[in-house]
């Protein structure tokens, strides 16, 4: 017999200890820039390759000598004369110092800084860089000094058009970070975005893409904002980010044919959310740390076609929510190789689910692993081939599966159908108790939730 004794982990310590618990390795330095207490660390252990460049993310505007071919304006006026003039430099060099002012450019321009000490300084009164027409080229310095209004969306930088590229910029303290609105095949790339403190609904979006096709946000910091949108907008890819402190890490609607990979977001209230979307692809993120009454790492609404694989859910209210996804079953969820540990639930179902596909997962120490809102199941999700740490079962032949299937049976799941008002008791240790009894007396009619008829006996990650 090979059964495993159930190690509990209480959800009050800090999100690196709990990654730690899990076995990740730890790298020796921290991230690049200013963080609150215990996040640079967090983003070391981090399992994601590739994030971050000898222990540091490497982003925002780095020193640079000015290469050939630019051409340096003397003074903010000649800047706004150069920018004005149809038939202006296309390549300009700004050199380290501050550029007051707000700026318009609406031809291809290649504007280019010598690094952190080039600062765009705004006027406070509303965009301080508004980017149209195409190709257009913002590179290696820092922004600042937006309007407050939410009514007109302030941003660092706001870009409409065709092909623009922005690339290590530091947004720094900024209402709207960069706004991509119509603005097809475009690149924002290693920007280092700090919105205000204080309420996240207060906030404007740190990255937003509307009606942006075909755009790609990669290797990004993005820090204390609202979100991170991506709404009418399709084949959008975000690789390699980190999203924390903010509300939503990303929020897609409307966003068919997405991609979100190598990304870390963390410490929000809501980690990845999309609704009304269909073939998006979510693979090797972690989404660690939305707690509260709202925190769901993962969440869908009427979306379809929908592949979940190899991303770490850790430490979650909610590990991943499914509400009407998908809204017909031969469009199915398929979420497979994935962890998800330490979340006080770590499936939740707004309704039975029809057309979800859960194998070769690894369940790890959730205080609960799912629930279903209405008085259903989860008995018609298609679920096989999972590792569960709280599964008692064996394995005498010794093939790496269960001889008898895991069933997740809960006495609370009952009574709280049966009378409404014992919800306020979720999660609580009167309803935990009532469900440890109902197993070791399985006498108490307790309701299957669900049923893995192969579970795996060893966890696919070879966690600790």
């Amino acid at each position: 017999m090979n059964a495993r004794p159930i190690r509990r982990f209480p959800p009050w310590l800090p999100l690196g200890s709990m990654l730690a618990w899990l076995g990740l390795a730890a790298m020796t330095a921290g991230c690049a820039v200013t963080a609150e207490p215990g996040v640079a660390k967090d983003l070391g252990r981090l399992p994601i390759e590739g994030l971050l460049t000898l222990g540091r993310m490497d982003v925002g505007p780095v020193v640079a000598s000015k290469p050939a071919g630019f051409a340096e304006p003397s003074d903010e006026a000649e800047l706004r004369r150069w920018l004005a003039q149809s038939d202006g430099p296309e390549r300009i060099w700004l050199s380290a110092r501050t550029w007051h002012g707000d700026w318009q450019i609406h031809r291809p321009v290649e504007l280019r800084g010598a690094g952190p000490g080039t600062v765009l300084q705004g006027s406070g009164t509303g965009t301080v860089v508004d980017l149209q027409g195409e190709r257009c080229v913002l590179a290696n310095l820092t922004i600042r000094g937006t309007g407050t209004r939410h009514t007109t969306e302030d941003a660092a930088v706001r870009a409409k058009g065709h092909g623009h590229r922005l690339e290590r910029l530091h947004l720094q303290h900024v209402l709207f970070g960069a706004t991509l609105g119509e603005c097809k095949d475009c690149v924002v790339e290693r920007l280092h975005v700090q919105g205000t403190a204080g309420d996240a609904e207060m906030r404007g979006d740190g990255i937003k893409l509307w009606e942006s096709h075909g755009s790609t946000v990669r290797h990004c910091l993005v820090e204390q904002v609202r979100d991170l949108v991506v709404w009418y907008s399709r084949h959008v890819t975000l690789d390699g980010n980190v999203v924390r402190g903010s509300r939503y890490g990303s929020h897609f609607m409307y966003a068919h044919d997405a991609v979100v990979r190598r990304s870390a977001v963390i410490d929000n209230v809501v980690g990845i959310f999309v609704m009304y979307s269909a073939r998006l692809r979510i693979e090797g993120n972690v989404l660690a740390g939305a707690r509260g009454a709202a925190g769901v790492g993962l969440g869908f609404k009427d979306s379809d076609d929908i592949i979940v694989q190899g991303n770490w859910l850790v430490a979650n209210t909610v590990g991943s929510y499914l509400d009407t996804t998908p809204r017909t079953p031969d469009q199915p969820v398929r979420l497979t190789g994935n962890v998800l540990a330490l979340n006080q639930v770590a499936l939740r179902f707004h309704a039975q689910p029809h057309g979800v596909h859960l194998s070769g997962n690894d369940f790890v120490q959730n205080a609960e692993v799912a629930q279903v809102d209405g008085g259903g199941d989860a008995t018609t999700a298609e679920i096989e081939a999972n590792f569960w740490s709280d599964y008692a079962g064996y394995d005498m032949d010794g093939d790496g599966v269960g001889d008898v299937a895991h069933e997740i049976r809960r006495l609370s799941a009952a009574l709280t159908d049966a009378n409404p008002p014992l919800q306020l008791f979720r999660g609580t240790a009167a309803l935990a108790s009532l469900d440890a009894i109902a197993q070791a007396v399985p006498v108490l009619p307790s309701r299957r939730l669900l049923i893995d008829r192969r579970p795996r006996m060893q966890s696919h990650q070879r966690l600790r």
